[in-house]
């Protein structure tokens, strides 16, 4: 790696978070590889905000920091990111995620050891979210049901829409190839984004795979990868959340939307498929309202119905 690393902008979209932001700030000052700046994008508007204060209290950090205010959800926070971003690499890190300290370092390894240039985004690895298919009945069933073409984590099964979990993906020391990533601690270069790609400003509010339907728009000129070595933590925050009936019903929409704008030309049998995976989700809320009947299952339940119906609607314009 060159002695003079390239300059990397953060991007963080965060509403109602200063503790995380707060944490996140010191996470980032003690990086081996320290980023050039970060772009935190606060989606409250009104009065003073927590968050403002906490970074106005921050003094003295090892890189430039600029706070602005832009609701809308995580899509368009990110574009405005983007839009400001001075730095050859754009690095997307959620403000409940913790980089290891080499992070930064390991990501730029990887880039320099690209010499064609044709990797233009790696994601980080996600130490405590390994989804162990070996003792998850669901993903079980979803073999049983042989319900996706394809089950390597990272990819995307063309022909049912859907992204297969990436968490999948035991823990490993490579470079990956994938076909699309999430935003939560992904590097990607600033030229990925000098033609005009963004987030699609479909995706409103609380984010449900926009990331994803990035990856998968940039991919079709870029090569993606996951680097086992570049690892982080996510903390789950609670705070600036939805409720389960907003998240399922935009689960069901936005996997539609992401479907029909990837795959645009659909088979019949792509069709049945897609909404044969809605329907075994329908059932899987279904059995969690048998399995305990409270207000938060119920909701899933109501979201997922209608985000089914609303799915049936959804078009490009």
């Amino acid at each position: 790696m060159s002695d003079s690393p390239a300059r990397i902008s953060v991007v963080t979209p965060t509403l109602k978070r200063p503790d995380e932001v707060r944490e996140l700030l010191a996470n980032l000052s003690r990086q081996t590889v320290l980023p050039f700046e970060l772009l935190l994008v606060d989606g409250a508007l009104q009065g003073v905000d927590e968050t403002e204060q906490v970074v106005s209290q921050k003094t003295g950090l090892p890189f430039q920091i600029h706070y602005i205010r832009r609701s809308g959800g995580t899509a368009i926070q990110r574009n405005v990111g983007i839009d400001a971003a001075q730095g050859d690499f754009i690095a997307f890190v959620d403000d409940d995620i913790r980089l290891e300290p080499d992070f930064f370092e390991r990501m730029l390894e990887a880039f320099d050891a690209d010499e064609t240039r044709r990797i233009g985004g790696i994601t980080g690895y996600i130490t405590n979210q390994h989804l162990d298919t070996s003792t998850s009945r669901r993903w079980q069933w979803y073999r049983r049901m042989n319900l996706f073409t394809t089950y390597e984590p990272g990819r995307f099964d063309y022909q049912t829409g859907y992204p297969i979990n990436r968490y999948l993906q035991p823990p490993h020391d490579t470079l990956k190839p994938i076909d699309f990533m999430g935003a939560g601690c992904a590097v990607w270069r600033a030229d990925v984004f000098k033609d005009g790609l963004r987030f699609s400003e479909f995706f409103t509010g609380f984010g449900v795979q926009e990331d994803a339907h990035l990856a998968l728009r940039a991919r079709q000129k870029w090569e993606l990868r996951e680097y086992g070595r570049a690892r982080c933590r996510h903390l789950h925050a609670t705070g600036g959340r939805e409720d389960n009936r907003v998240v399922a019903r935009k689960t069901a929409v936005n996997h539609r939307y992401l479907f029909i704008t990837i795959v645009s030309k659909r088979t019949w049998t792509q069709e049945f498929r897609f909404f044969r995976v809605q329907f075994v989700q329908l059932i899987i809320y279904l059995a969690a309202v048998v399995r305990s009947p409270n207000r938060q299952s119920w909701l899933g339940l109501i979201g997922m119905l209608e985000g089914m119906v609303a799915a049936l609607r959804v078009r490009i314009y």
